[in-house]
């Protein structure tokens, strides 16, 4: 059997919807189950036990619909038995268009959309979180009397032999293993995420000056002048490191890997560390709800948002109502200390 499932969005989008891949292969174990994503997160996915064959969508196939076409023609011509089309858009809706063979071409139920489309799912008012509204999308395999074997995990692998690498990469930027290592998201790909700087500053001075933290603001080449500034306005502190650099989404995770904490801007990486069950505190403006993007949120996995503290502003939000959470977490899962 030949399983298809697309989700070409950004990191956050990708890993919150690959449980559906985990969920399909505990189904059908000797299933072939392919991951249609953008080209820079495949990366990602490499080495996943639950997915065999990760596809991408270059950058010039988005913007050339020519090439686009063609890279999905030739994508649909394994013949498809499972074809679940997550991004349900007019562009996405290609491949179940060119799936006419497949049994099950399931999309969302959209306005003048999917009309190739076997079953339609409308938006679950029961899901508590995105994972849960993704994991939505094989009901009706249930309601054909398929035992499902519903995952709602999501988690990146990474080798012992690539976290290794980094780590040596990471000793000799100058980073002690013996000391607690801490990756700050600092930046967002998106403005509108990013928290207050002087107020990121303060969180991470404290973490430096209670804990002797080391703080590595890892960043993409976009991301770069605004780490060294930032480095910069804390006069270059030792404990900060800005020379770890990075080249791929693949070594980000590598490095996240190596970290004993996760804290900052909520956003795709935070996604990773909590796939690599790294304990993760993250900021939520406005524009995520925490109750969606914070899936599977547990003690290790925490989140605060404005509603967390009465407040009525994203930057009502303050360094001590951050540190106050952050402490516990440390206390209870940060071995160093």
């Amino acid at each position: 059997m030949n399983i298809l499932v697309i989700r070409f969005k950004q990191i956050g989008d990708s890993v919150l919807a690959s449980p559906i891949c985990n969920s399909l292969k505990k189904t059908y174990p000797n299933s072939k189950v392919d991951y249609v994503v953008y080209e820079h997160i495949l990366p990602l996915f490499e080495g996943h036990p639950y997915i065999d064959n990760v596809i991408s969508i270059t950058k010039e196939e988005q913007k050339n619909p020519f090439k686009y076409l063609i890279k999905v023609w030739k994508v649909t011509r394994k013949k498809y038995d499972i074809v679940i089309d997550i991004m349900s858009t007019p562009k996405s809706e290609f491949f179940t268009f060119l799936s006419p063979g497949a049994k099950y071409r399931i999309g969302r139920r959209k306005p003048k959309r999917g009309y190739t489309y076997t079953h339609k799912i409308g938006e679950s008012r029961e899901a508590k979180d995105k994972v849960g509204k993704f994991i939505k999308m094989l009901k009706p395999l249930e309601d054909n009397g398929i035992d499902v074997k519903y995952d709602y995990d999501y988690k990146i692998y990474v080798s012992d032999e690539e976290k290794n690498m980094l780590r040596e990469r990471m000793e000799t930027a100058g980073l002690d293993f013996s000391k607690p290592v801490f990756a700050f998201a600092i930046n967002s790909r998106q403005p509108y995420k990013v928290w207050k700087r002087e107020y990121m500053i303060e969180t991470i001075n404290h973490c430096i000056t209670k804990y002797n933290a080391q703080i590595i603001f890892y960043y993409s080449p976009a991301e770069k002048d605004y780490a060294k500034e930032t480095h910069g306005m804390m006069k270059w502190n030792k404990n900060i490191f800005t020379n770890v650099e990075t080249r791929s989404i693949r070594e980000l995770a590598m490095l996240l890997a190596n970290c004993d904490m996760f804290v900052g801007n909520e956003g795709g990486p935070r996604h990773i560390s909590q796939g690599l069950d790294v304990p993760s505190l993250a900021i939520f403006s406005p524009s995520a709800s925490k109750k969606e993007w914070l899936s599977n949120a547990n003690d290790r996995h925490q989140g605060i948002e404005m509603q967390d503290i009465g407040g009525k502003d994203y930057f009502d939000i303050k360094p001590r109502h951050v540190i106050e959470k952050l402490e516990e977490m440390i206390d209870r899962y940060v071995e160093k200390i």
